[in-house]
């Protein structure tokens, strides 16, 4: 008695479409175990179906046909769970974003006038330790920033030097408008330090900043934004130069996003008191 199912017949069997079925037979996922020469019927066998049934759970957990492949021609248990461990580490960073964004929509939602304080700060031209890009895509500002930043504590911490103050962060306009432009991550420092890696001293010029903290993690900072460009708007003249963004509380003090604290300065001429 054979054991072979027509594709149709697989696909009932492992719930699995006829299109999917063929194309992870394109994609060397799933191979029917015949396919005749004349027609380009398959056929698969019986034995096929549990690895049918594991492909359909990793789709249904969006796991990418490349890395299901890789687990299913990985023979080494240790290896396998690696792979798949790899993929549940994404899931969760997905599911932590996804809370994120949900909980700030509900906020936005709920409070549509975001409140903060914003007061006035000017600062003197200053040497620091610094990171520059000159050419960052705004897609890879979060992965650049923690590791220019962490690159900055290291440097600092491999030569005995202590900041002097909080880490920030000088932002070109062009990153906003265009989608790239130049981007400088940096910390005070009392003593210059030898040029390591990419750090090297710069010289930041004065500013004149209205500014408004944003307290917990990136999700939500375009509300600080908005409202500081209001602010700006009704009290201020805002003047061309770069956002300025300042870091007393970082992922280098505390894993907790929570306690996460940014400080957001928009460069303006002031023609009224703060409010």
């Amino acid at each position: 008695m054979s054991e072979l199912l027509s594709i149709g017949d697989f696909a009932r069997a492992t719930h699995l479409s006829v299109k999917a079925l063929r194309h992870y037979h394109e994609q060397g996922l799933l191979e029917p175990a015949e396919t005749d020469e004349i027609s380009g019927y398959r056929r698969y066998d019986l034995a096929q179906i549990p690895t049918a049934q594991i492909i359909h759970r990793f789709r249904d957990l969006d796991m990418p046909l490349a890395d299901i492949r890789e687990i299913l021609r990985t023979p080494d248990p240790g290896a396998r769970n690696a792979l798949i461990a790899r993929h549940l580490r994404r899931l969760e960073d997905q599911l932590a974003r996804t809370h994120d964004a949900v909980t700030s929509l509900r906020d936005l939602l709920e409070h549509p006038e975001a409140a903060g304080a914003i007061t006035h700060r000017r600062l003197p031209a200053r040497r620091v330790a610094a990171v520059t890009a000159d050419d960052l895509p705004v897609a890879d500002i979060g992965a650049w920033y923690h590791g220019a930043l962490g690159e900055l504590f290291a440097t600092l911490a491999s030569q005995g030097l202590p900041p002097s103050g909080p880490a920030g962060g000088v932002y070109d306009d062009a990153l906003f408008t265009l989608e790239h432009g130049r981007a400088t991550v940096y910390v005070p420092v009392a003593t210059e330090p030898r040029a390591a890696g990419r750090v090297r001293m710069t010289e930041l010029p004065p500013a004149e900043l209205a500014v408004i903290t944003h307290e917990g993690p990136e999700t939500g900072i375009d509300r600080a934004y908005g409202t500081l460009a209001t602010y700006v708007t009704r009290h201020a003249l805002a003047v061309a130069g770069p956002i300025h963004e300042f870091y007393p509380v970082t992922f280098h003090d505390t894993p907790d996003p929570s306690h996460w604290r940014t400080e957001i300065g928009w460069p303006v001429f002031t023609t009224t008191a703060p409010a």
